[in-house]
C-alpha cells in the first residue's frame, strides 16, 4: 500500500467568494496554489482551462443544480500536484457559479 502523508502549507491569500455570471472564472495567476468552481444554476456549466470556453469547447462540464444555489451543482477543484495557473474560463445558458482561489 502507498505511503500516504498530508501536506500543509500556509496560504498568503484567498479571494472572497462570490456568485458570478461573467465568462473569465479566473484571470491567470502564477502565484495561484488551488482553485474550486461549484455550478450554482440550473443548466450545464463548461469549464476550459484558458480562453474562449464555449458549450461546445470545454475541459469540464458540470452538472446543473436542481434549484438555483442548493449546493448540488457539480463542482472541480484543483489543490494538489500541478495547478493549472492560467485563466479559467466557462460558458453555459445564463451561467451561475461560485469560484474560490487561494495563493
Amino acid at each position: 500500500m502507498a505511503d500516504k502523508r498530508m501536506l500543509m502549507r500556509s496560504v498568503s491569500g484567498a479571494n472572497t467568494p462570490s456568485i458570478a455570471s461573467a465568462t473569465t472564472a479566473l484571470a491567470a495567476n502564477a502565484s495561484r496554489s488551488s482553485f474550486s468552481i461549484q455550478n450554482l444554476g440550473t443548466n450545464a456549466l463548461y469549464i476550459r482551462l484558458g480562453a474562449g470556453a464555449t458549450t461546445s469547447v470545454f475541459h469540464y462540464a458540470l452538472k446543473a443544480a436542481s434549484v438555483n444555489d442548493d449546493g448540488t451543482g457539480g463542482s472541480i477543484s484543483q489543490s494538489e500536484a500541478v495547478v493549472f495557473t492560467g485563466l479559467v474560463s466557462i460558458a453555459g445558458i445564463n451561467p451561475r457559479y461560485v469560484v474560490v482561489e487561494t495563493s
